[in-house]
């Protein structure tokens, strides 16, 4: 069924500052849920555009990781719905490992202070600008997961934290 009406992308909710998690439970928009679901969209949303510049087919995967994890994140974890989400397993963090290996089998940095940005191509600029924008997403996430007493995601955090390395590491690259 196409969407061509804007009831059908609009509820009006919002506007009195209200919204609702995975399983609509209300919030106020200012809640610690929706900062770090908003970091982690800003940040893969800036992930996809690094994509247009370095087509890297592997940046679609790890959005689709990113997704699943503001799955679990707008979810409660002893939910029926939380159980039948798709988890961020140890594998997706070792996947990371490897492909960094790999580059950096090919091109070893020198141990220094890198420039953010700036000592690279263009498309690694946005990378390493996609990688600034992982590690607040981290940071959001660690500070949800905190308040929250979520250790359910604490794979998740891990693998913000090796994607933010593999970032780096791919600005490089390309």
């Amino acid at each position: 069924m196409p969407v061509d009406k804007l009831d059908q992308i609009t509820t009006k909710f919002g506007d009195s500052g209200l919204s609702k998690n995975f399983e609509n439970k209300t919030f106020r928009k200012s809640h610690i849920l929706f900062e770090t679901l908003g970091a982690m969209d800003e940040f893969s949303s800036y992930l996809g555009l690094s994509y247009h510049y370095c087509h890297i087919e592997f940046i679609k995967a790890i959005q689709m990781n990113l997704q699943n994890i503001n799955s679990l994140i707008a979810s409660d974890f002893d939910s029926d719905l939380y159980n039948i989400l798709t988890q961020i397993k140890e594998s997706d963090v070792e996947i990371l490992e490897k492909k960094i290996q790999e580059y950096l089998a090919i091109k070893p940095l020198e141990a220094r202070f890198y420039l953010p940005g700036s000592e690279k191509t263009i498309p690694g600029a946005y990378v390493d600008y996609s990688r600034a924008l992982a590690r607040r997403a981290e940071r959001q996430l660690n500070a949800f997961v905190d308040y929250e007493k979520r250790e359910d995601l604490e794979i998740s955090k891990k693998y913000l934290n090796r994607l933010s390395d593999y970032l780096f590491i791919l600005s490089f690259h390309v």
